[in-house]
């Protein structure tokens, strides 16, 4: 018996998943591992040639442990936050199998082809916000959706593609995201205050100048300037997001409307606009992973391929509009076979509409069933002319043929 396969066996996504479908990364996954080796380094050597001198340094009360446990507890909650980020669905819309069959229309030019608008217009707010058709996801993204183009899926909310978690920050995971961002400011300024503390009482303790002190713990200079230099990275973005959770905005949004005056109509005022990104319920993931994939039993509804190989070569893609055309013209060809019928008897008549007919003076042997071709010669202003003809192959001219 053939095991049923499941969602993330055939996703169709660039992500990488693992544990069954339990946790879904972004396709530059081992920048998560990189972020991981930026953020473990510099506190592994902080504690070790840091902190555990300040111990030794504050013995009353156990302050010097302190120190070293706050260390680790904020380091932990980063790289957590860090896991959950990138590993977490950041709001992916599910695929259509088909294009959106209700949005059809029929063009003018092309009376036997199928089209639908690629934007729409929805009201949102009192105001009109537009939406874009999606060729890649067969769908109309919802509003503040944008596809990725490194994942290949179309992201709720989506607000940009983080190189260094290497996942999309989208709806999902977009408070995760400004959290690990504002922890990892506060590490960076924590561990370089204690590292400035550790030096200035190296200082007062010895009667050491600045150089000596650096001397007796170069360790700690050195993480120093790695915490300087990071907390204006991640300290700027925490300044930066905190200004779009303000305003309601996503980076993608503030980077395409920048130079627009187009009103931002979700927008909410400062004291919502936080209470809706930092304390709502999160929504829940519209993708199953672990669900078992059904069969789709789609009858009559156009489906459209980017590729023009047969059916037989892509059976898992949908078909491609030629194959549409041609189911109508197999139905145009059964309506002119239903005409043929009637005529089938008369080797020369006169239609309802005026136009003549004729076959060609071949004459076939009764017991073989010769494709007798009509079409309009002579016709009123209303029909189309066409030749008639039935091919002089069909028509045997010798015992030998027949």
């Amino acid at each position: 018996m053939v095991k049923p396969l499941k969602v993330y066996q055939v996703w169709k996504g660039n992500n990488i998943i693992w544990c069954g479908g339990r946790l879904i990364f972004g396709p530059d996954a081992k920048a998560t591992l990189l972020s991981f080796a930026l953020i473990a380094t510099p506190v592994v050597v902080f504690c070790v040639f840091v902190a555990k001198h300040l111990i030794h340094i504050f013995p009353a009360y156990n302050a010097g442990y302190a120190i070293l446990v706050v260390t680790v507890a904020l380091t932990v909650h980063v790289l957590l936050l860090l896991f959950l980020t990138s590993s977490q669905d950041p709001g992916i819309v599910p695929r259509n199998s088909h294009p959106p069959v209700e949005e059809f229309s029929h063009d003018a030019s092309a009376p036997h082809t199928l089209q639908f608008p690629r934007i729409k217009e929805i009201m949102v707010n009192g105001l009109p916000v537009r939406v874009k058709y999606c060729e890649t996801c067969m769908l109309y993204r919802p509003p503040r959706c944008s596809h990725c183009s490194k994942c290949d899926n179309c992201v709720e909310r989506f607000d940009h593609h983080c190189p260094w978690v290497g996942q999309c920050i989208g709806q999902r995971n977009y408070r995760y995201f400004f959290w690990f961002v504002a922890s990892a400011a506060v590490l960076c300024f924590y561990v370089f205050s204690m590292c400035a503390l550790y030096i200035s009482l190296l200082m007062n303790k010895g009667h050491h100048s600045v150089v000596e002190a650096i001397k007796i713990s170069p360790a700690s200079v050195a993480v120093m300037a790695y915490c300087f230099i990071c907390f204006w990275f991640v300290g700027g973005l925490t300044g930066f997001h905190s200004y779009l959770i303000a305003n309601n905005k996503t980076t993608y949004e503030n980077l395409k409307y920048k130079y627009s005056n187009q009103p931002n109509v979700f927008d909410l005022g400062c004291i919502h606009n936080c209470f809706e990104v930092l304390c709502t319920k999160r929504k829940p993931s519209r993708i199953n992973l672990r669900a078992i994939v059904q069969e789709e039993h789609v009858a009559s509804q156009p489906r459209f391929s980017r590729s023009s190989a047969p059916e037989d070569e892509t059976p898992h893609r949908p078909r491609a509009k030629v194959e549409d055309d041609l189911e109508m013209g197999l139905d145009i060809l059964k309506t002119v076979r239903r005409r043929s019928d009637e005529l089938s008897d008369e080797e020369f008549g006169t239609g309802s509409n005026g136009a003549t007919y004729h076959t060609t003076g071949c004459t076939p042997d009764s017991d073989n069933e010769i494709p007798v071709i009509r079409t309009m010669t002579e016709s009123s202003s209303e029909a189309r002319d066409l030749d008639i003809s039935v091919g002089n192959a069909a028509c045997p001219s010798s015992p030998e043929q027949k």
